[in-house]
């Protein structure tokens, strides 16, 4: 028979830190989501700043009634994310849906899993970046159909922001979406950046344009502000990270604001 050594218990355990990060950030994405996690990776996480993540239930096409489906998975996701532990802010990564949900719905089905949480939705974020970047006149480029679209003109709109143009590409499956090359993003917003807009918003968790913003700025001469940028800069602020992050663009420069 093989020998095996004692095994010998330490007569003391070791001290605790209070926790194996300083801040944690709870995101919430849906089953299909090839984009969000990669870019809180590049723009979030860090030694101090954790991100945990929670997948919920998605099926395309990205419709407004299949994305309102996702509102009961909302409380359970959130549950999921270091259950019984407090986080510094948590962010559903979806902002069509949180555009048909309802920012305040959204709040209150993560809070009923993790009470007096802060949270942050892209459509949410996208505001508070494009007004502290001073902007009024917006230009909204996203890769949706008309049907889906529409409530986001409308969303923005609501926001008291004046948009001077708004271009969508008829996509209806998020997949599909992840697959649009950065660099084609910069020629998207060209076209889609009306001469009186202050700023560019650029829709979408699954797009890769927080990977375009510098190009899509030096293209167009303005601010742009994309759905995973604008929730990146808003988790970091909500954490004290006011580091300024020039290569994410303009936003990633600024305080969060009032």
């Amino acid at each position: 028979m093989e020998h095996l050594p004692e095994i010998r218990l330490t007569p003391t355990r070791p001290a605790l830190d209070a926790r194996p990060l300083e801040k944690r950030i709870g995101l919430i994405i849906l089953a299909t989501d090839h984009t969000t996690e990669p870019d809180f990776r590049r723009m979030v996480a860090s030694d101090r700043i954790g991100v945990y993540v929670a997948r919920i239930p998605y099926a395309n096409p990205t419709t407004p009634d299949n994305l309102r489906k996702m509102q009961p998975s909302l409380t359970a996701g959130a549950a999921l994310i270091l259950p019984d532990e407090p986080l510094d802010a948590i962010c559903y990564s979806c902002t069509s849906a949180s555009v048909v949900i309802g920012d305040a719905e959204i709040e209150a089905a993560v809070q009923a899993a993790k009470p007096g949480v802060p949270v942050v939705t892209p459509p949410m974020a996208g505001v508070r970046g494009l007004k502290a970047l001073g902007a009024r006149t917006i230009s909204i480029l996203t890769p949706y159909t008309v049907e889906t679209s529409r409530p986001m003109a409308a969303y923005f709109a609501a926001h008291g922001f004046e948009i001077a143009s708004f271009t969508c590409l008829g996509f209806d499956d998020d997949r599909e979406m992840a697959r649009i090359a950065p660099a084609l993003l910069v020629d998207l917003a060209r076209e889609a950046t009306d001469a009186q807009a202050d700023a560019l918003f650029v829709s979408c968790t699954a797009l890769r344009a927080a990977l375009a913003v510098v190009g899509m700025e030096e293209a167009i001469g303005r601010p742009v502000v994309t759905s995973n940028q604008a929730t990146a800069w808003n988790c970091l602020r909500l954490c004290g990270d006011d580091e300024p992050r020039a290569e994410f663009g303009r936003l990633m420069t600024l305080p969060l604001g009032q």
